[in-house]
């Protein structure tokens, strides 16, 4: 089974080594071994490839920690983005020794594997699930993003609100992630006084949404709201762009990927969507190292993903630390509820007794292929004119009194 290990003795070269035993003494100084079941092929390899190179990154780190007294593994599997897939990889690698696991990546996945977890009493920990049927369905799940409940109510006062929108055409796929962003985007948007023309469903596994985008084009809204993961939504944008659709275009966090928006290019541009806040310009030392490195490895920023691959790993290590026993499968969960106001590179994390990270997300614009902070951009903004305003003043004051002198 293939695994990403930085051992001290090949942490400078990030080798992959095979992991056939688990070691590990309570005391200190033994090995942990973690799993991560990731989709690195098939439709959403592009979430899951940018959390393995969080993975990796944590590692190196957390080997480069010399208080840190226990060697780290963790085994990353491909799952393919196939629910049945991963729950059996999660069955395999709970077996052979992991005390914990981070997955699932998508929604079905996580609703999935959890049964599996709790067969096997052991934790996982999900870097981007956020269905709110999640939310408390087990003692041993917990998740790092935000849930659709908290995204769905943000973009749906936004969309009423602040963008003013009267009426909505929702575009849904068929499944579980998207069924819990839509419906309470739908409520929070017709709470504030717009009006959901029509929600359109297609199935998993669609290949032509022409028509879809025709019924769209019939109704006329003042937006779409698209409720996907990134390639089904990059597809969408472009079919409505080329329809010369001239509304508001909305979406979530799963579109929240550099490499979605660079593949979709200018049919992306002036779409807003919702994420947790990950700022890459920051004073914050943690996040700047960690920024640092993932360019100094991969030539490129890091994205919301790899960002909670990282802290995935780092919370289960530092899990560890919390426990009389040391790494004890069965006790991983009260390592994890004793973690407080943890500082990771995505922020402060703190979960509730849900298994739910205690985090807001926030309105994001994608200008120029990047995405910019909506709040903050409008607030610097305003500053900017109301700097020019009070120099055109001071000016006229000037050649007033010059004037008059």
């Amino acid at each position: 089974m293939p695994v990403v290990s930085l051992s001290r003795r090949l942490r400078a070269s990030f080798a992959i080594a095979a992991v056939s035993t688990l070691l590990w003494a309570c005391g200190g100084g033994g090995a942990v071994r973690f799993a991560a079941i990731l989709p690195l092929s098939g439709g959403f390899e592009i979430y899951g490839e940018a959390i393995r190179r969080g993975v990796d990154l944590a590692l190196r780190d957390l080997q480069a920690r010399e208080d840190y007294p226990y060697e780290v593994a963790v085994t990353v599997v491909d799952s393919q983005g196939d629910p049945e897939r991963a729950a059996e990889l999660l069955a395999e690698q709970y077996g052979d020794g992991a005390i914990a696991a981070i997955g699932g990546v998508t929604t079905p996945e996580a609703l999935r594997m959890v049964a599996v977890a709790d067969r096997n009493d052991r934790i996982l920990l999900s870097p981007s699930a956020t269905s709110p049927e999640l939310t408390g369905i087990s003692k041993n799940f917990y998740r790092l993003l935000p849930t659709d409940q908290r995204e769905g109510t943000t973009m749906g006062n936004f969309a009423a609100r602040k963008l003013g929108l009267g009426s909505v055409v929702i575009l849904t796929k068929q499944d579980a992630y998207a069924r819990g962003n839509r419906e309470v985007f739908a409520g929070e948007f017709e709470r504030n006084g717009g009006s959901v023309l029509e929600v359109i469903e297609y199935p998993p596994g669609a290949a032509d949404f022409s028509g879809f985008i025709e019924r769209v084009l019939t109704l006329s809204p003042d937006g779409v709201y698209i409720a996907a993961y990134a390639e089904d939504v990059g597809r969408m944008l472009t079919l409505l762009r080329d329809a010369s659709f001239e509304g508001s275009l909305l979406t979530t966090s799963a579109f929240a990927s550099p490499t979605a928006i660079e593949r979709v290019g200018n049919a992306a541009e002036g779409v807003f969507l919702t994420q947790a806040v990950f700022e890459t310009e920051t004073e914050d030392p943690v996040v700047r190292k960690f920024v640092r490195d993932y360019q100094a490895a991969y030539g490129e920023l890091p994205d919301l993903y790899a960002a909670h691959g990282y802290d995935s790993v780092m919370v289960l290590a530092d899990a560890i630390l919390e426990l009389d026993r040391g790494p004890v499968a069965a006790d991983m969960w009260k390592g994890i509820r004793k973690l407080k106001d943890y500082a990771g590179v995505t922020g402060t994390i703190q979960f509730d007794e849900r298994g739910d990270v205690q985090k807001f997300p926030r309105v994001y614009v994608i200008e120029q292929g990047n995405l910019v902070d909506y709040e903050r951009e409008v607030t610097r903004r305003r500053q900017e004119l109301l700097d020019r305003l009070h120099r055109l003043q001071e000016q006229q004051r000037q050649q007033s009194q010059s004037n008059n002198g």
